[in-house]
């Protein structure tokens, strides 16, 4: 290994890039090319990382992180607006987390879940409770396929009911009780079809106005079939681009659930605690789902997530004969005094409001810096620090912008069925001169890349 090279100072975090090589740089080929040794190959093998011209995504290593700044391994410092696929709500290593996280590691690492819980564990789950309108109860998991596996087993616990009704385009974890509900892309289904939940019905996710009544038609026949226990929905459909359904979609979506008695399971991994400009998306759609998922961001970049239901859907769980939902770690210590310090800066520092106005002059900047010669069809979405761009019809489009932007050291993400849109996920305390040198970064990669 080799340290950093001392021509790029270190990050403060508020920087803008500095790159010493175009990724990936020699370093990063040669980390890759190790990677690729030992590690699974997930889906079509990219270009060996190995010669100088190899451009395998135009992918490269991390090496150290703060704030909204990445270096890499060859030295490049990015400006990081993927932020972890959105889990890093307080940009890499917050200094009040860290804090935080050193204090209890000086006192406790692990207690024995919940037969003898730790204190901390139960503080989090006493502020958790009160996401739920009246005071829930919650349960602690790792992930955010974990939580949303604790929701489905407790919907089939208190309907009695396996069925359940997702979207196509959704993304709710690969695990095997959420991967049943994964519309994005099939291929991540069909191999393990025969030991997923049968039970699970699609319906389309309403892209606008027009859909709607199509949509919540198609939702009411799946319901009467009368072996639904829980519809499962995102408020904003994330990994499938930021997709911002209709005003009215949940609401609706809420009054059948009623009608025909199933759970509603609002997934808010994404969109929940500031990411999309509000505490709870759900709750902005003027709807109290049954239970809440809760993920990503709420351990400022440790693992640790939430579902969280009211009172009496939750007692489901005490039954006769004993049934958990629990893993050796779900819980940690460090990882509830994380997200407790993480939910804390939110509120102090009003992050959650800041999200909403950057987000909404982000979004009107982004959607200037498209020239007059680009073709029709482009599109700027999404709400709060989560947005969604569409460059239009055209599938490798999106993929050849993450790339030139990367080489102007922004990183991105991708999203879409066919990853055919830039997905942006910043820190919701990220410097808006990053943003604003993100704007120019990205217009001239439009000049830069055929439409």
């Amino acid at each position: 290994m080799t340290s950093t090279p001392a021509a790029v100072a270190l990050p403060t975090g508020r920087d803008l890039p500095a790159l010493l090589t175009a990724p990936p740089g020699p370093e990063s080929r040669a980390w890759l090319a190790r990677f690729a040794e030992v590690a699974a190959p997930m889906g079509p093998r990219p270009p060996a990382p190995t010669e100088a011209g190899a451009d395998p995504a135009a992918t490269m290593v991390y090496r150290q992180a703060l704030g909204a700044n990445v270096i890499d391994v060859d030295g490049n410092r990015f400006v990081d607006l993927a932020a972890g696929f959105g889990s890093l709500l307080l940009g890499h290593r917050p200094k009040r987390v860290q804090a935080a996280m050193d204090a209890q590691s000086g006192r406790l690492l692990q207690s024995l879940g919940d037969v003898h819980p730790s204190d901390i564990k139960i503080q989090l789950l006493e502020r958790l409770a009160t996401f739920i309108e009246g005071g829930g109860q919650g349960i602690i998991g790792q992930s955010g396929a974990d939580a949303l596996s604790a929701a489905l087993k407790t919907a089939v616990l208190y309907t009695g009911r396996p069925g359940v009704v997702a979207f196509d385009g959704a993304y709710h974890g690969l695990s095997y009780g959420p991967l049943a509900l994964c519309g994005l892309r099939k291929s991540y289904r069909s191999p393990f079809a025969e030991q997923l939940n049968p039970a699970v019905h699609f319906v389309e996710y309403p892209h606008g106005e027009e859909a709607l009544d199509r949509v919540l038609g198609s939702l009411r026949r799946e319901l009467s079939r009368g072996d639904v226990g829980a519809v499962v929905y995102e408020p904003i459909l994330g990994r499938a681009g930021v997709v911002v359904p209709p005003a009215a979609f949940a609401e609706r979506l809420a009054e059948a659930c009623r009608e025909f008695g199933s759970l509603l399971i609002a997934d808010e991994v994404w969109t929940g605690l500031g990411r999309s400009g509000h505490w709870l998306f759900s709750r902005a759609q003027g709807v109290q789902a049954d239970i809440l998922c809760l993920g990503k961001g709420l351990g400022g970049g440790l693992p640790i997530s939430a579902c969280i239901g009211s009172r009496q859907v939750m007692a489901a769980w005490s039954r006769s004969e004993e049934v958990v939902h629990t893993s050796t770690f779900a819980g940690a210590p460090l990882a509830c005094a994380a997200a407790l310090e993480t939910l804390t800066a939110l509120e102090e520092q009003a992050l959650v409001e800041r999200s909403q106005k950057l987000g909404r002059e982000l979004s009107a900047a982004l959607s200037e810096a498209f020239p007059a010669s680009w073709p029709s069809g482009w599109e700027v979405r999404g709400e709060g620090l989560m947005l969604g761009i569409d460059p239009g019809p055209h599938q490798p489009v999106a993929i050849e912008l993450a790339r030139e932007l990367l080489r102007r050291g922004y990183i991105v993400s991708l999203g879409g069925g066919r990853r055919e849109s830039l997905v942006l996920t910043p820190a919701l305390d990220v410097c808006e001169a990053l943003l604003d040198g993100f704007v120019s970064a990205f217009a001239d990669a439009l000049r830069a890349v055929p439409a």
